[in-house]
């Protein structure tokens, strides 16, 4: 009561004059005990009177009116403005704001007392607009605020986020000598880290230097607020140095700081710190709980939960949340029903946290459980909850629940829950509602913020619609933010627009990492590898430290533009950021020296990988099979298979295709059957792969067969089978093919008309040939390149037209390469035309003087047509050259 009462004035009152104590029978539990031999004290003292009264579970708004009304009958208000200040303070407690300041109106000789208890009162009942109100009031009238006056109005201001004002009243104080009071500097430290600018907080913190635990407990939790985690451990050490005794809360701000930057081993000092001075109590234990979960140490921070003597709900949250971030989501749910059985409340942050454990589809069962508590204990209104019902329902894949729940919230207005919705359209692939739900956002009146525009940006891969909504980005000032900004390069990215990308990346103000990574991989998507490269070297002058993300899209980009030895050095980037054996690091660096033939490097570090996931191994197949190392993709794919790792699409195609090379029609049907129980039998480029690898085998009637179990063939699949009709002589099949894939609306591409000039070839249809050759250009505007060239040269040869083969070739736009002038020699070979073929040799070695299969073309050519002299010219030649034929080889 020290502060709230005169402590120079002591009244004692007489109970001659009480006579309205007997009164106070009316009162509900009156303060004091009621017995029928109550001994009553000759005098009363008000003052403890009103401290039991205010600190007892009757200081009521009924009990306090009664109270109220015997004083008016005895005239103490009037002539004793302690008993009216201590009868304030019980209103205010009583959350009656409003007869409190019918009350401080009426006091004759208010102090400065007064008025504090009506701040205060205000601040107490989350009142602040009057809190400021009245302050300005009482500055107005005169009086003289105390430190206490000071204190809490910058509370108020702080509860307010008007830092402008805090300013203002700070300024007041330190005029009225308050600057270096401990109690008005916490106040102004509070107000400057709870809304943002901990820079000058730490400058408030720093003008006096002071022994008071409370200013360094402001600073250190204000830090750890703002995310200055280390900046919060250095304070604390100096707090140590200057031998100020921390407390509980500082321990807790400590603890909170180490679990953030996950510093298990000063965490840990700390905890024997709390254990060496007895200052453990629940919340620096749901702190150091806190501290092992977040580090990963979930067997410590069982150990520490359990050995709590009392447990709050933040405890136990604290405890299922770090199961959750660890993905032990059958633990996290186990420690939640335990809590229900112990009869501990749960709130939202709980909920939140067991919706995450389950939100996938095989605790479909324990969500819907959730969700009727959730009805239950009334907490289906808040927005946070309700944000979280409809992730969970999303990532379960019940996206009809995921409506309804936001059917029935969506009244509350809040984007958070809208920014939920469009994200579960966004997660199952649906652009098309996610975009009406972001319209009909704007049309409610509801604000999208950066986290609904950046979930709707990120299903978006319409141009047209995509500026659209750039264009609402930029009206309401959302441009700069790292989040939004990332998804709209990204979506530029996505469209093909890379320059946009790149221009929505340069309007981003502060790069974070997500920014950097998105660019990059979009430089490095569209084959602009040495864009990504430049981008990267450009980091280090933005002091941006490269974080796996980075580190993995520029990897991808060495691996696109087969850069072996700027690969090398981005591994060595990754080894010194200690990153070098993360799991997505590692396996974009399996990748990089897979893609550029280095298998002995990729796999080296493939072994050296803690834990193996299926992008390192896929990754490695694939290498090995683009790379004709048949035997350690197939021993690489057994390992996937008995370590029970998920097979993708990808792995499942490299496989076939080392099938295919092989030709063994058995492995390959069981591959099917494994494809098909693995559920990966739908999938688009399966199929396709499927029907490549039986074609190879030779087998055209499986090849068909896969073809038509694909519900929806695309572009690559419709190719695959062209070209596996023309492989087996089937022309007619092949060109009825590709009128099937004209009829279904699908455009041809150039691998589609090599398919068909390739049948055209096969069957020695040259008229069509040249229809579909010419209609490349004329129909679908694309350039032949060589390999159509040198299809057309191959028909022209096939039929015996060798000059108007040598023609054709003459007048191409392009210069004939080796490849083209090598189809027409065999030409040569086939149809014995020794004089064009030797003129066509000389063209082919010219161009690559050391191949040696000319060479044996032309010396087999005179050799059938008894020519010895022309053979032994053309073989003394390769010895003078220094060529030899390779043997060949067979798997037979």
């Amino acid at each position: 009561m020290k502060s709230l009462l005169n402590p120079k004035t002591h009244f004692k009152i007489s109970l001659s004059s009480l006579n309205f104590i007997s009164s106070l029978a009316y009162v509900e539990n009156p303060p004091y005990p009621q017995t029928e031999n109550l001994k009553i004290p000759s005098v009363f003292d008000p003052f403890k009177f009103f401290s039991d009264y205010t600190t007892s579970i009757n200081c009521t708004i009924r009990n306090t009116r009664i109270l109220h009304a015997h004083l008016l009958r005895l005239h103490f208000l009037l002539s004793n403005v302690s008993i009216s200040n201590s009868l304030l303070d019980c209103y205010c407690r009583s959350a009656a704001m409003e007869d409190a300041l019918h009350l401080f109106d009426v006091i004759p000789q208010r102090n400065v007392i007064s008025w504090n208890f009506m701040v205060s009162g205000y601040n107490r009942n989350s009142v602040y607009e009057r809190s400021w109100g009245v302050f300005c009031r009482m500055h107005c009238s005169g009086f003289e605020p105390d430190e206490f006056t000071y204190g809490s109005v910058l509370s108020a201001c702080a509860a307010l986020r008007a830092p402008g004002l805090g300013k203002q009243v700070y300024s007041l104080a330190t005029k009225n000598g308050f600057f270096s009071n401990d109690y008005v500097r916490s106040g102004m430290i509070d107000l400057f880290a709870k809304n943002g600018s901990f820079e000058d907080a730490l400058r408030v913190f720093c003008d006096v230097s002071c022994r008071n635990v409370v200013i360094w407990n402001a600073v250190i939790s204000g830090a750890v607020r703002n995310g200055e985690n280390r900046v919060a451990l250095e304070i604390f050490r100096q707090m140590c140095c200057g031998f100020v005794l921390p407390s509980n809360f500082t321990f807790s701000s400590v603890l909170t700081a180490c679990a953030a930057l996950e510093e298990i081993g000063i965490g840990k000092s700390v905890q024997g710190w709390v254990i060496k001075c007895g200052a453990e109590d629940v919340f620096v234990g749901t702190a150091i709980v806190d501290l092992y979960a977040k580090c990963g140490k979930m067997n410590e921070a069982v150990k520490e939960f359990f050995g709590m003597p009392t447990r709050n709900v933040v405890s136990w949250t604290a405890i299922i949340s770090g199961f959750v971030s660890k993905e032990d989501s059958i633990s996290a749910v186990k420690f939640f029903r335990e809590m229900r059985r112990m009869g501990e409340e749960i709130n939202k942050f709980t909920v939140t946290s067991i919706l995450t454990a389950c939100a996938k589809p095989s605790m479909s069962e324990e969500a819907n459980q959730i969700h009727s508590l959730i009805l239950k204990s009334g907490l289906y209104l808040a927005p946070v909850v309700g944000s979280a019902l409809i992730n969970a329902y999303s990532k379960i894949g019940a996206v009809d629940l995921s409506e309804m729940v936001f059917r029935e919230t969506e009244t509350v207005k809040d984007p958070g829950t809208w920014a939920a919705m469009i994200s579960s359209y966004a997660q199952n692939q649906n652009p098309g509602r996610a975009t009406r739900v972001f319209q009909r956002m704007l049309q409610e009146g509801v604000l999208p913020d950066k986290f609904s525009t950046s979930s709707v940006l990120s299903i978006i891969d319409f141009l047209v619609a995509g500026r659209q909504i750039h264009s609402y980005i930029l009206k309401v000032g959302l441009v700069t933010d790292s989040s939004v900004g990332s998804s709209l390069s990204t979506m530029y990215s996505k469209c093909d627009s890379l320059e946009e990308s790149y221009k929505a990346f340069q309007q981003i103000r502060e790069k974070d990492s997500v920014s950097w990574a998105s660019m990059i991989a979009g430089f490095s998507e569209h084959g602009f590898a040495d864009q990504a490269l430049q981008l990267y070297r450009e980091m280090p002058y933005k002091e941006i430290k490269p974080d796996q993300m980075i580190l993995a899209a520029i990897l991808n980009a060495c691996s696109a533009s087969r850069s072996l030895l700027i690969g090398k050095e981005i591994h060595g980037h990754a080894l010194r950021a200690g990153v070098g054996r993360d799991v997505v690091v590692g396996g974009a660096i399996v990748n990089m020296y897979s893609k550029c033939t280095a298998l002995e490097l990729a796999r080296r570090v493939f072994d050296m990988l803690p834990q193996k996931d299926e992008v390192a191994c896929s990754s490695l197949v694939s290498g090995y099979a683009q790379n004709g190392c048949i035997e350690e993709a197939l021993l690489l794919f057994n390992y996937m298979l008995t370590a029970d790792l998920t097979i993708d699409s990808f792995t499942i195609s490299s496989i076939l295709g080392v099938i295919a090379v092989v030709n063994n029609p058995s492995c390959g049907t069981q591959m099917h059957a494994h494809i098909t129980k693995i559920g990966l039998n739908s999938d688009v480029s399966v199929d396709s792969s499927l029907v490549r690898m039986y074609s190879k085998c030779g087998s055209i009637e499986d090849c068909r067969k896969s073809f038509d179990q694909i519900e929806n063939p695309d572009l690559i699949c419709w190719t695959a089978m062209i070209a596996s009709y023309a492989q087996h002589g089937k022309g007619a099949d092949a060109l009825r093919g590709y009128e099937l894939l004209r009829e279904k609306g699908i455009k041809p591409d150039s691998v589609t008309f090599v398919a068909v000039l390739s049948a055209c070839s096969h069957n020695g249809l040259v008229e069509e040939a040249y229809f579909y050759f010419n209609s490349m250009a004329s129909d679908y505007g694309i350039k032949p390149g060589y390999h159509h060239y040198a299809c057309m040269v191959d028909v022209l040869g096939r039929s015996g037209r060798l000059k108007e083969a040598e023609r054709f070739i003459i007048n191409m736009p392009i210069e004939p390469n080796g490849i083209i002038w090598g189809t027409l020699l065999a030409a040569c070979v086939i149809h014995r035309d020794v004089e064009l073929g030797k003129l066509t040799a000389k063209r082919i070695m010219d161009l690559e003087p050391c191949d040696a299969n000319t060479y044996v073309s032309i010396s087999n050519m005179c050799a059938d047509l008894g020519l010895w002299e022309e053979v032994a010219q053309v073989r003394n030649q390769m010895r003078r050259n220094f060529m030899k034929k390779e043997p060949g080889w067979s798997l037979m």
